[in-house]
């Protein structure tokens, strides 16, 4: 009996830091639950479907047989479906387009999972290696990587994502796109990649070119966002591109750097939507052009939020760095390979990740600004604006610690404990002496502190223009919100078309989808008018052509 259950499911390295990583997040969501759902309606399904997630994920993760994996990957499809339908008055058409773009990538998946079963003649993944060297093969490994890139959110499977993180509750949007399918979408991918085919160059290729595009694509969305959450979704979709490029490096260092920032993820952004949602439950809105000077106000909110802009923008010592820094070098070791295509699109992509990394930074200071820094709302005065319940700020601490703690200590904890384990034969091409460099950031903030405080004592104040990303704007007019940075690369040739386009959903394939569908329609409607010559005319052409099939 537990032969045949160790067939069914089992535990290693890789699934057992990924199903411990998983609890963990399932308890944080259930305590600031408690806090922020604690006047909202229909409790009971919301606290049953977080937890049958939270199960079904973790039995998902330990899944060894193929029929069981796909079996619990679609029903994790619904609970996602039901989840989201628990928002605003919107999230049912956006739940709608989840289940769509899920399911309709588990139906790929389920044919993927059919040609293996044909290649191999086994359910069992730990029986299951596949070289990629034919057509079928090939078929079968992009059928289950798309249902992994959907689940993860990757591009062009992403537009549920930042629809999601808008209408749905933050509490399920920091469970599930947050941080539990993008566990989910990656180790499946990892899985795949380095267990069940055995990648070629070529793979490896056409991972990093969607790993690289989207960084850039949905960063450059997320730049001129004026929904802090919608921002914060397609930086969900943003952070996956490092993912899928580490595990697309194809060597030990730039996968294991996926992993781990694959890990680092999930911490830093449950940790915003977190602290989203907790300016969203004391001011009741969402918008950036309503916000500001919070800073003081909600103290704890500000410090997590502030660690987590940092981590996921990758400044040291926090562990978005760490995790960026293993993926370069994944890349950087690429440079060294025979192939002349896959060193070009190792420089294309070391440049798209490091400059995606300088995007994060620069849209996450307008956040951080329109939030927390900037002029306070008129409104504020009327209303007592101060800190939320500990069950709500409490965890936002947590995972802002952990953020330093995976990154100061990296090779000491997350790498040495989780990571390494599972992914054999990491060599570092370079150094970070973690601690040292801490000490010294430390010590420079300490003394542009000092500097800081014998200016004030003599102050030179001299009065200039204000500018914003160096163009100069008019204070008469009211207070700078933040929304106003990087507004003009709207009007920047090219990315003015792009922008618009993306504007009318063209590089949605939902929308794409549903206009090819209603189009297909509309021409077999045209065709069955009702008219019985037409319908004739029809069966005539369609005897005709049978009749010249089975004759030749």
């Amino acid at each position: 009996m537990s032969g045949a259950l160790f067939s069914y499911f089992k535990l290693d390295h890789l699934s057992g830091f990924v199903t411990l990583a998983m609890f963990i997040f399932c308890v944080l969501t259930l305590v600031y639950s408690f806090g922020f759902m604690r006047r909202k309606e229909h409790l009971a399904q919301y606290y049953t479907y977080i937890l049958l997630t939270g199960i079904v994920s973790i039995a998902t993760v330990l899944a060894n047989h193929l029929i069981v994996l796909l079996a619990l990957w679609g029903f994790l499809g619904l609970t996602l479906y039901l989840l989201i339908g628990l928002g605003d008055k919107d999230s049912g058409v956006v739940a709608k387009k989840t289940f769509i773009i899920v399911g309709g990538s588990d139906a790929l998946m389920l044919l993927g999972i059919g040609m293996l079963y044909y290649l191999t003649g086994t359910w069992v993944m730990d029986k299951i290696r596949v070289p990629l060297d034919s057509a079928l093969a090939i078929a079968a490994y992009l059928c289950i990587a798309v249902a992994s890139f959907a689940k993860a959110g990757a591009m062009p499977f992403h537009s549920w994502v930042p629809d999601c993180a808008e209408s749905a509750p933050v509490t399920v949007v920091a469970f599930l796109p947050a941080s539990l399918d993008k566990l989910l979408g990656v180790y499946l991918l990892a899985r795949i990649s380095l267990n069940l085919f055995v990648m070629n160059e070529g793979m490896n290729i056409f991972l990093m070119t969607i790993g690289a595009f989207t960084i850039i694509a949905a960063v450059m969305m997320a730049l001129i966002q004026h929904n802090f959450k919608r921002l914060l979704g397609y930086h969900a979709v943003s952070q996956v591109g490092y993912m899928i490029l580490g595990i697309g490096t194809g060597n030990p260092v730039g996968i294991a750097g996926g992993l781990f920032h694959m890990l680092n993820h999930a911490v830093y952004k449950s940790c915003l939507f977190f602290t989203g949602g907790n300016v969203e439950y004391r001011t009741h809105t969402d918008e950036l052009d309503r916000l500001g000077g919070l800073a003081k106000s909600m103290p704890f909110t500000y410090i997590a939020c502030l660690v987590a802009s940092l981590s996921i923008s990758g400044v040291p010592p926090f562990n978005g760095f760490a995790s960026k820094w293993m993926i370069y070098q994944g890349l950087i070791t690429q440079l060294t390979t025979a192939n002349y295509l896959l060193r070009l699109t190792a420089v294309f992509c070391l440049a798209a990740a490091m400059f995606g990394s300088g995007l994060t930074l620069a849209s996450f200071m307008k956040l951080l600004h329109a939030i927390f820094l900037g002029q306070q709302q008129n409104r504020y005065p009327e209303k007592h604006i101060d800190e939320v319940p500990a069950t709500m700020w409490l965890p936002c601490i947590v995972l802002a610690v952990i953020c330093v703690i995976f990154g100061v200590f990296a090779l000491q904890i997350p790498l040495k404990m989780f990571i390494l384990p599972a992914i054999t034969g990491v060599t570092f091409t370079g150094i970070w002496y973690a601690g040292y460099s801490t000490l010294l950031i430390v010590l420079a903030l300490g003394l542009g502190a000092i500097v800081f405080m014998l200016k004030s004592l003599r102050p030179n104040i001299r009065q200039d223009a204000s500018f914003v990303g160096g163009e100069p704007i008019d204070l008469s007019k009211g207070r700078v919100t933040g929304i106003e940075f990087y507004n003009t690369i709207k009007e920047f040739g090219v990315l003015k078309f792009i922008y618009k386009k993306a504007e009318k959903g063209f590089f949605d394939i939902y929308e794409q989808g549903k206009t090819l569908v209603f189009a297909v329609g509309r021409f077999f409607q045209y065709l069955h008018n009702g008219v019985l010559p037409t319908y004739l005319v029809w069966t005539l052409l369609g005897m005709m052509g049978l009749f010249w099939v089975l004759m030749r």
